[in-house]
Formats: C-alpha cells, structure tokens, sequence
C-alpha cells in the first residue's frame, strides 16, 4: 500500500514538473533572424553564417533543451536542442543565439540546416508536436547583413497566425542586434538628456529641495491631523464613561450622635485589647533543674556489702 502511494506521489510531481517545464517553454520567442552573414557577427569559430536568436520574455529561467528548432512544417524534430547543457538555460529576459550553418557537430548552437533556402523557422515544444512560435523568413526584403525582427523584444506570438498585421510586430531593423534588444540600444539615456539640459545641475538641486521640504511638510500635517484625532477620540471616550456613571446619593445623612458612639465602641474595642497580655495565647515551658535522679544514681549499680545479723 505504501508503495503504490509513493508512486502515484512520484507520477503526481512529474506530471507537474512536465506542465510547469512546458509552461516555461512557451515564454520563448523567436525575436530575431539574419539570413545573409557576410560583414557581421561571427560564431565562436570565427565563422560568419546566419543565425537565430531566441528571447525569454518570463521573469523565470527557461531550460530550452529538448525543444526542437526547424525550418520544415512537415518535419517538427528536425534538429533537438541537447539536454544537460547549462547554456540552454536562458534567464529571465535574456537572449540566446543560435547558428544556421548546417554544421551540428559544431555543438549545441549550430544547427543541421541553413536560412538561404529556408521559408520558415519554428521553435517546437519539448513533445515534438506544440509549436510555440513560428515566422516566415521574407527573403525579398533581407539583403546581406540585414536582420528581421520584433519591433520589441518577444512582443506577440505568432502574429501572422492571429491575422495581426505584421508590419506592427516584425519589421527590417536598422542594425544587427544579435544577444541584445532590437529596439532602444541606440537610444540616448535620459540621463544624458538631462545632463544637457542642466549641465551644473542647478534645476537638479532646487528640485531636490523643492522634494525634501513638500514631503516634510506633508508629514508635519498628516501627524498633526493624527494627534488631534486622537485628542478628539480620547475627549469623547471620557465623556461617555462619565455620562454612564450614576452617583451614589445617601437617602439620609447620619447624625453626629451615631458618629459618636461608633468612636466609643472603637475606643472600647482598643482599650479593652491593650488590658490583657499580648502573650495570653503563649504556652510557656519552665525548665526544672534537679540535683538527684533515682534513674541517674550509681548505688544501684553497686552491690551491697553483706551484713551479719
């Protein structure tokens, strides 16, 4: 019976670590594509081919391995993702880049196919059968060296399949992004923008000031309303506890003959006290101190001379 117990545990916890693991899989996208690899980025060989990158768009770690990457509709397990390697696992909003040069003994990110004569690429669920994301590569618009990708990063799954207009999703970027964000790399940071605006940091100061006393002024207020709503609270809890209490009249005063025979009494009470000893309920032992004891005296333990009559 215990057996049977700890393996259907054992089947509950796989099951769930199977759906959680399929589940962290569908967080990926297939974000960017560059067909023609002339003059860009080159693989760990010094090899320049094309490439796919994938993006992780959780905010959890997704192992992709197992999952499988392939150029045809008709064969879903093309090429497989090994299992048990650490680089297959992508953290939360991060990319992974993946080499199209038909060479997978190359290792785990070379493919055993290419993007020349590729119409589509789909990522494909650990099962072999679930696709979760696909794109059709649009040769006419790549020349060399010019990548196909999100507008923003792993934004919209499959949008040619949810008849969304693709020009919104996908598009030519300006630049290669490979391991990057495709939009807003190039962007100048706000911080810089400030900084030209404000080269001596004047506006900067007088805003921190201006936010220093507004908040400790707010403070002053809030705990000054406080502790007037607590005098008011306390103020009105007083007055109901004295409004619910009745005083105790007497129907009639007593007379100073009544006050003074209860003195009387208590002078009686004490004098008759103080007229008997305090030790009355002492039981005293006297000691009593005797020369002779019939029980102490040795004549009776010496023998009596004989006497002759």
């Amino acid at each position: 019976m215990k057996k049977g117990l700890l393996i259907l545990l054992l089947s509950v916890v796989t099951a769930t670590l199977n759906i959680a693991g399929a589940q962290n899989m569908s967080d990926m996208r297939i974000n960017e594509i560059l067909v023609v690899n002339t003059d860009d980025f080159t693989d760990d060989y010094g090899n320049k081919s094309g490439w796919i990158e994938l993006f992780n768009t959780s905010y959890g770690t997704v192992d992709i391995g197992g999952c499988y990457i392939t150029n045809d509709p008709d064969n879903l397990t093309k090429y497989m993702i090994p299992r048990g390697d650490v680089l297959t696992k992508v953290k939360p909003r991060q990319h992974t880049l993946f080499w199209a040069d038909s060479k997978p003994h190359r290792g785990t990110f070379h493919l055993n196919f290419s993007l020349e004569n590729s119409g589509e690429i789909l990522f494909i669920s650990s099962d072999g059968k679930t696709i979760i994301d696909r794109i059709k590569i649009p040769h006419d618009l790549l020349a060399e060296n010019v990548s196909y990708g999100r507008i923003r990063d792993g934004v919209n799954v499959m949008a040619d399949k949810k008849n969304i207009d693709m020009s919104a999703t996908w598009g030519v970027l300006s630049r290669t992004s490979p391991s990057t964000n495709n939009f807003g790399v190039d962007k100048e940071p706000p911080g810089m923008i400030f900084m030209k605006i404000d080269p001596y940091g004047v506006i900067m100061s007088f805003t921190a000031m201006f936010v220093v006393f507004l908040s400790l002024i707010i403070l002053y207020l809030v705990f000054k309303n406080i502790g007037k709503y607590n005098i008011r609270i306390s103020r009105k809890r007083a007055e109901k506890a004295a409004a619910g209490t009745k005083r105790v009249v007497p129907e009639e005063e007593a007379s100073a003959e009544v006050f003074a025979a209860i003195s009387m009494a208590l002078h009686a009470f004490y004098e008759d006290n103080d007229s008997h000893d305090i030790e009355n309920t002492i039981l005293t032992i006297q000691k009593v101190t005797r020369n002779y004891s019939p029980w102490s005296s040795k004549i009776y333990t010496l023998r009596e001379r004989p006497v002759k009559k």
